[in-house]
């Protein structure tokens, strides 16, 4: 039982995610029934699977749930955003009904139940609105007939007819077990009206040594004339709603409806035949009688020997001949079969592994990369060529299975992008703004472990942008705007990086109100001038914030200091671009992985570092460079470079030789100089401990094949120390000349 608590928990929240993602369209395309039907599904799925665990609390509430979707889906319900939002809602409590399963309580807690039973009161006013409605749409249908196409003209007593009602019930193996007798139900039908024909189907019934005579597994398909309503037939199987399949097809139905039903038949294996009998396009004897016909075809056509292109025909063919169904409705049967079949071949394809297990593999690989690097050192130093080219093909093969196994925990960003659908929209709601969602780039794969932990700064950002960037309805139209807001989530591949955006189109940053409010804390001296870049970052300070009034999304400071904090514990930056009056892009720069990476190896008097190597640009020998200067011309272009002998206080004597590793990041480009210059090297990240977090330049550490530790650099702090000493700089010649003015 446990096993399948834990595969129905995994299972449910994937329905949910799902079902939330097709609740946000609905608002968007009330009229998409494939979405309906979707939605619909996936709540009929979690209450069905809840019942197989004897999850009573989920059973009852989602059940609630499903007959508003079910009458959402029959068209007694129109979609409003009031539904929408109450729909939302119990999803988040089905959420957190899941939630008490996982944990392993018995029940909800009072609060949660409290929840329950007020959604509950909402849900039933809108059944009741709803049943208002139906009782009257019902009385109109029985007192004045209504034409339609008929789809289908059968012959032989088939079930199809035009002037009849389809009903097609599956009674559930607990019907019996509560006291219920199918042909009961059957019996008060025909008080109704006049049962013209019946097939009954026993396809669940098991082998003989499997059944228990306890359960129901009858199923039926009835053809029904009756001068009642659709509610009407419906109340007949009340007492057993909750434990059997019920599908009513009225009188003179169109073509589309019974092709709907063939698509709602339930995921399972059936031949051609099964499909068309289940939706009630065709009866048992019609169907035996075609299969005879099939028998025949076949056999005449294993005893020609004449004609190489003949062929037996096809039970479509024979039934389409036989006018017994329409040639749209075997292809759709055929598109059934063809469904399900890709369905189950690709579920047989995916296998579920538990995160911990892959981590493991992963620590295992780091550790495949050290030993294969230090197996190599020894082969090099020990001259035999033989064993030279066998670590080589070690190494080759190691490298295979590296990145074989970090593809294993590539995952897209699309996912973690389509959950802000719904913090948009509730957002949106609470400022009383209209801003769309536009998402692109959600194919862009990093991490697993990344995708974990970008989720809250990804929100802060988001938040931030709806509330201080996008202005109101009325001042956007002031300005010549859309009265619409737009935000933008995109991500793509720069230089080994990720690189997620979140943009708006609002009034972008005010960098003189930022500058005040910093003044105003004690963050900046006044008369301290500032480049915009400075100004702007001032809003990553603790405690910072230019709104007036505290709300509950902002105001107190709290939020955007915690962004760059999270974002730095990542190895990743954050970076704003704001234009006046046009919009604001915030940009995060992730590495792609936490674990493993390609690094270029330098050396500095007798240590190694280690430099990520998709950062690296290129290397240059330094020459003639005086060492009071820190930049040198790069094919006409002014390159900042800092010496990491100066950069982590090394001693000991300068070499005759140095070398530069031009590396970029963000756009950035920028030097640093070593000793010397020791070739690629496959770096398994090691953490740094708390004790050398204050260190500035490091990201982290590895193990060399010789047992060494060498430094990875943070490339990003190297080339940001480049810039401010580039611009500091820039500000003494300034200071320097308009002395010179002066005087």
């Amino acid at each position: 039982m446990d096993e399948l608590t834990s595969v129905f928990v995994q299972e449910s929240r994937e329905q949910l995610a799902d079902m939330e993602a097709g609740l946000l369209r609905l608002e968007q395309d009330p009229q998409d029934a494939d979405n309906i039907n979707a939605i619909f599904r996936a709540a009929h799925t979690i209450k069905g699977a809840s019942g197989v665990i004897e999850c009573g609390f989920i059973e009852s509430f989602t059940h609630k749930v499903e007959n508003i979707l079910d009458k959402l889906r029959n068209g007694e319900i129109t979609v409003s955003g009031n539904l929408a939002t109450l729909l939302l809602e119990c999803c988040d409590h089905m959420g957190h009904l899941i939630d008490v399963l996982e944990a392993g309580q018995p029940a909800p807690s009072p609060e949660v139940t409290a929840q329950a039973e007020a959604l509950g009161v909402r849900l039933d006013a809108q059944l009741a609105a709803a049943s208002g409605t139906e009782v009257q749409q019902g009385a109109d249908a029985g007192s004045v007939p209504v034409e339609h196409e008929s789809p289908v003209e059968v012959s032989g007593g088939g079930v199809v007819i035009t002037d009849g009602w389809l009903i097609s019930v599956r009674f559930g193996p607990n019907v019996l077990r509560g006291g219920m007798d199918p042909l009961s139900f059957l019996r008060y039908l025909s008080s109704l009206g006049e049962i013209l024909g019946i097939e009954t189907l026993p396809d669940a019934m098991p082998e003989a040594e499997d059944m228990d005579p306890e359960s129901c597994y009858l199923g039926f398909e009835i053809h029904f004339q009756t001068r009642a309503s659709k509610a009407d037939i419906e109340r007949v199987f009340d007492f057993v709603q909750d434990e059997c399949e019920l599908r009513i097809l009225p009188p003179n139905s169109k073509l589309s409806e019974y092709l709907k039903h063939i698509e709602e038949l339930p995921e399972d294996t059936m031949r051609l035949g099964e499909i068309l009998v289940r939706c009630g396009a065709l009866t048992q004897a019609e169907l035996d009688e075609a299969l005879r016909l099939q028998h025949d075809s076949t056999c005449q056509h294993q005893e020609d020997s004449q004609g190489e292109d003949a062929h037996p025909q096809q039970l479509g063919e024979i039934l389409v001949e036989q006018k017994v169904v329409q040639k749209a409705l075997v292809d759709a049967a055929v598109g059934k079969q063809t469904q399900v079949s890709e369905k189950k071949a690709k579920e047989s394809r995916m296998i579920r592994v538990q995160a911990d297990k892959l981590d493991q593999l992963i620590d295992l690989v780091g550790e495949l990369v050290i030993a294969g690097a230090s197996t190599n050192l020894l082969a090099n130093r020990s001259g035999q060529s033989d064993l030279v080219e066998a670590t080589s093909i070690l190494s080759r093969l190691v490298e295979d299975i590296r990145d074989s196994a970090l593809q294993l925990r590539m995952v897209q960003i699309g996912e973690t992008f389509n959950r802000f659908q719904r913090v948009v929209r509730d957002v949106a709601k609470e400022l009383e703004k209209n801003i769309e969602l536009q998402v692109s780039g959600g194919e862009t794969e990093l991490d697993k472990s990344v995708v974990e932990k970008i989720g809250d700064p990804l929100t802060h950002l988001v938040r931030n942008s709806m509330d201080h960037g996008i202005e109101a309805a009325e001042i956007r139209l002031a300005r010549g705007k859309p009265a619409h807001g737009t935000l933008g989530l995109n991500a793509y591949h720069d230089s080994g990086s990720i690189v997620i955006e979140v943009s708006d189109d609002g009034g972008g940053l005010k960098k003189d109100r930022i500058l005040a409010k910093a003044i105003e804390k004690g963050l900046v001296q006044s008369g301290h001038n500032l480049t915009d870049q400075e100004i702007v970052n001032l809003i990553f300070e603790p405690g910072f914030s230019t709104m007036e009034k505290v709300s509950n999304l902002s105001g107190r400071g709290v939020g955007m200091d915690v962004v760059r904090r999270n974002i730095m514990a990542l190895r990743g930056s954050v970076e704003i671009d704001s234009r006046p009056g046009l919009g604001t892009t915030m940009r995060i720069r992730l590495p792609l992985t936490l674990a493993i990476i390609d690094g270029f190896l330098v050396g500095v008097d007798k240590g190694a570092y280690v430099i990520p190597l998709d950062t690296v640009v290129e290397c240059i020998e330094l020459k003639d460079q005086p060492d009071s200067r820190h930049y040198l011309n790069l094919r006409g272009e002014v390159l900042p470079f800092v010496r990491l002998r100066e950069a982590f206080n090394i001693e000991g004597d300068i070499p005759p030789r140095e070398n530069v590793v031009v590396v970029q990041y963000a756009g950035q480009k920028a030097g640093i100089v070593v000793d010397q210059l020791m070739g690629e090297f496959q770096t398994v990240i090691k953490p740094l401990g708390n004790l050398f977090k204050h260190l500035k330049g490091i990201g982290g550490s590895t193990i060399l094949g010789s047992g060494e530790v060498a430094l990875i650099l943070d490339v990003q702090a190297l080339i940001q120390r480049c810039a401010s000493a580039d611009e500091l700089r820039m500000r003494n010649s300034n200071r320097l000349l308009g002395a010179t003015n002066l005087n």
